[in-house]
């Protein structure tokens, strides 16, 4: 029996770090990309392959897989976009090259990477293509627009690519987790000092808040989950014979999908506030 193989992003830490190491344990092929070098060979001397991928940068988009393809002669079972950061700050606060920058990663590289690798799928007669979204691509929250905007994006490109996919053999999935612990709010800090000017904003005095979540590891969120709760997600929207179209992870997102379906906008949004 062939061995299964799977490409997946943003694999230096948390989601995608935890998920290379399931998806081994059962037997598959694993690439895990990162977008920095030293993770790259962090990894390798694990045991993985990994090919540097960085969304934002199409050159390495196209060499990335073609490296994978050369080490599988040319085939993809699977592939698991999951690498994004967020740029947290009030939304009249964000610049549009905050925004430019952002789209780059979480939206524009996930569909580059996409389209490169559906023709593959094609010509080998399946495939599946699966995209982290989160629970913030549901609803909207304060401080997050940046974030919210892509994974919206992303469930819309999604749908839509699903929809399309449907006459043909690659099945399009998407995994919306809530709180899980991850590095996101400590990787978020550089692109909040580069682009937000905070002091100056009309809103100085409320982000004060923010700021303490962001600098301050004050522990789990409520209802945070390890990533091993995406991961075993993951494997059964891999493995399923018929898998859904979509993976809530944990309680928020449930109850979030919930609300969203129930709720009108304004009753949401009272809600939304409250959290």
């Amino acid at each position: 029996m062939t061995q299964k193989t799977i490409l997946i992003t943003g694999c230096s830490s948390g989601i995608g770090y935890d998920a290379a190491h399931g998806f081994r344990a059962l037997g598959w092929r694993v690439f895990a990309s990162c977008r920095s070098q030293n993770d790259c060979d962090r990894l390798t001397a694990e045991g993985f392959g990994s090919p540097l991928i960085d969304y934002a940068n199409s050159e390495t988009i196209q060499s990335g897989l073609a490296e994978v393809l050369a080490a599988t002669d040319g085939t993809l079972d699977v592939l698991y976009n999951n690498g994004a950061f967020a740029c947290p700050a009030a939304v009249e606060d964000l610049p549009r090259d905050a925004l430019r920058a952002i789209f780059e990663t979480n939206v524009f590289g996930y569909h580059e990477l996409t389209n490169r690798v559906i023709p593959v799928m094609r010509a080998q007669g399946h495939g599946r293509i699966i995209n982290c979204s989160s629970v913030l691509g549901l609803v909207a929250m304060k401080w997050r627009g940046a974030y919210v905007a892509t994974k919206f994006a992303l469930e819309g490109l999604t749908d839509v690519l699903r929809i399309e996919m449907a006459d043909t053999p690659i099945k399009v999935i998407l995994i919306e987790p809530g709180p899980i612990t991850s590095d996101i709010r400590k990787n978020a800090i550089p692109h909040f000092e580069h682009w937000i000017d905070w002091e100056n904003s009309a809103r100085a005095a409320q982000y004060a808040a923010l700021k303490g979540r962001l600098y301050t590891d004050s522990g789990p969120d409520t209802f945070e989950l390890p990533a091993a709760a995406v991961t075993n997600k993951l494997i059964h929207a891999a493995t399923a014979k018929h898998p859904k179209p979509r993976y809530y992870v944990t309680k928020p997102t449930y109850l979030m999908g919930f609300l969203r379906r129930i709720l009108s906008t304004r009753g949401l949004d009272a809600v939304i506030r409250r959290a």
